[in-house]
């Protein structure tokens, strides 16, 4: 029986047993065929300022009325052998049309990397934009991109409203693949699509920081693309991460939406728990 999200947060997140002895969470010793069930009761998820205010839905977060994604990469798909690909441009705005339905958001910023190609239209990304504009219409939103590295051809296919960062109170959201040009208590980012190896299992993950940078916190999302198979983030250094805002990324703690239980779990920052994973 494959162990859930929360057993293996449960499992992870004890402090109480010697790492020495630590076995596998699909070790027999801890399951039995006829219930999963952890050895030990995990405390209280971890508590971040960084979080305060924030919803996760799918690889999106809330905010106030402001719902967030990035790393859209529309066009990726163009490049996958695959003749319909998971995370191909209808995938994706039917995804964001429940997200819509889900949040109500007044906005929907799209942090950066709306396109996948530097040089390139691929045929259909067209489709896919204006698909994706019409659902947040529908819902009563202003959609609002915040350009990223990869949106060198925005202009020949976005004609709505684009910005280098947009502001949330003090909240900023941003591509973050450059050091921002405002300053803000928290920056909602993008960039590096974070994911998380947990007992072989690959997840996407948002990564949160408290004070990380100059004294900001940071919130990185996934990608929003189920076809980005993104950074496994379980031995990186900050040296490892393109984005300028993470110096520190011990100081970082994995954010894991698990959509089937309908629950979020933070586990504590990687580097007090890495060496478990």
């Amino acid at each position: 029986m494959e162990p859930t999200l929360r057993t293996q947060f449960q499992y992870l997140t004890e402090t109480d047993i010697d790492d020495d002895v630590r076995e596998p969470l699909q070790s027999p010793l801890l399951f039995s065929s006829a219930a999963a069930s952890p050895i030990a009761v995990a405390p209280g998820e971890t508590h971040m300022r960084a979080l305060d205010g924030l919803r996760f839905h799918d690889r999106a977060l809330l905010l106030e009325n402001v719902l967030v994604i990035a790393d859209l990469h529309v066009g990726r798909g163009s490049t996958s052998p695959v003749t319909l690909p998971v995370g191909d441009g209808s995938e994706m705005i039917e995804r964001l049309e429940r997200l819509c339905d889900a949040t109500a958001p007044e906005v929907v910023v799209i942090a950066g990397d709306l396109l996948h190609s530097f040089e390139t239209t691929p045929r259909g990304i067209e489709t896919t934009i204006a698909g994706l504009r019409e659902v947040v219409q529908a819902a009563g939103a202003e959609v609002i991109v915040t350009q990223g590295n990869h949106d060198t051809m925005l202009d020949s296919v976005w004609s709505g409203r684009t910005e280098s960062a947009y502001r949330v109170g003090d909240t900023v959201v941003c591509h973050g693949h450059v050091d921002p040009e405002v300053d803000a208590q928290r920056y909602v980012i993008g960039h590096d699509h974070p994911t998380i190896s947990i007992e072989g299992r690959r997840r996407p993950c948002f990564l949160v920081g408290d004070g990380v940078y100059r004294g900001s916190d940071v919130v990185m999302l996934p990608s929003f693309n189920r076809l980005v198979s993104g950074v496994e983030v379980n031995e990186l250094a900050a040296a490892d991460f393109l984005s300028p805002l993470v110096r520190d990324v011990d100081a970082f703690a994995p954010v894991v939406r698990d959509e089937d239980a309908g629950e979020t779990l933070t586990f504590p920052p990687l580097g007090e728990f890495r060496h478990r994973l």
